[in-house]
């Protein structure tokens, strides 16, 4: 594994405030309590509360109060404030990037970064067609003849997504090219081994997806002729992985982070198919 420890530098004052909100409503989220009670628990009153998560106010609560969330919730003061991406109390220091393999088995770093990441925005750029919206016989053709994990595996990891998407309190924004469903349609370049009726099944499978998972999963396409990006997830606040080939480059530091949330909001705002367009986009295209 390649280490490289770099302190990710202190966060502009402007940028404590939205981090603070965000992972605040994450303990909320957690507690599975009414506002009233998680304020009582933290030695607030319901209404400064509100403030807080709102954002109508920039001031972060007193120190003695921050420290009962810490305390009550058992997270670090830093993951409070953006400082670190390690919640626990006694949070080691993580290299800035590391590489991790692909794995195989029954618990992957895969699924392990999205369960560590429940109750945070997911944004991903997938390599191909997103893994969970594609079908067995689209799998097949894609990791047919590879030096690549079996089609079984590809299923199963399939079907870890689709139930992850489906529960309430996922949040993923998915951004990929609109030209690489137009190629499937058409059955041209990556496609054209796939057979027609295998191809419709697709696209059929697709839009009912999108729209059945839609708002909680989101998708949108931009247009590769404007825009470029290579494929990367990004778990919300705490990491960002890279994917390459059998590997993943995965980014620990906050700037890092940052930076990939940054581009990915760029491609979706360049967005030509927004994602309460994107099931009825795809439905209009005909396979040839």
């Amino acid at each position: 594994m390649l280490t490289e420890h770099i302190k990710p530098p202190f966060p502009d004052k402007r940028e404590i405030g939205p981090v603070f909100r965000e992972r605040l409503n994450v303990l909320l989220r957690r507690s599975a309590v009414t506002r009233s009670a998680f304020a009582q628990s933290i030695g607030i009153d319901r209404s400064a509360l509100t403030q807080l998560l709102s954002g109508q106010s920039t001031r972060l609560p007193r120190v003695e109060t921050l420290l009962r969330i810490s305390e009550r919730y058992a997270v670090s003061l830093d993951w409070l404030l953006g400082l670190s991406q390690d919640e626990t109390l006694a949070a080691e220091v993580k290299p800035a990037l590391e590489i991790a393999e692909a794995g195989l088995g029954e618990d992957t770093e895969l699924e392990r970064w999205h369960k560590d990441a429940t109750g945070y925005k997911i944004r991903y750029v997938p390599t191909s067609i997103p893994d969970l919206l594609r079908t067995p016989d689209v799998i097949a053709y894609e990791y047919s003849g590879r030096d690549a994990p079996s089609p079984s595996w590809q299923r199963r990891d399939a079907a870890f997504r689709l139930d992850y998407s489906r529960r309430t309190e996922t949040d993923m924004e998915v951004c990929m090219p609109r030209q690489r469903l137009e190629l499937l349609a058409e059955g041209r370049g990556h496609w054209r081994g796939l057979g027609r009726a295998e191809r419709q099944a697709q696209l059929d499978y697709m839009s009912a997806l999108v729209e059945e998972l839609y708002p909680g999963f989101r998708l949108y396409l931009y247009n590769q002729l404007d825009r470029f990006s290579i494929p990367y997830t990004v778990f919300g606040p705490q990491r960002a992985a890279i994917h390459v080939g059998d590997i993943y480059f995965v980014l620990n530091a906050t700037e890092h982070i940052r930076a990939l949330t940054r581009h990915f909001d760029n491609l979706i705002r360049h967005a030509v198919v927004n994602a309460n367009e994107s099931a009825d986009f795809i439905r209009t295209l005909k396979t040839g």
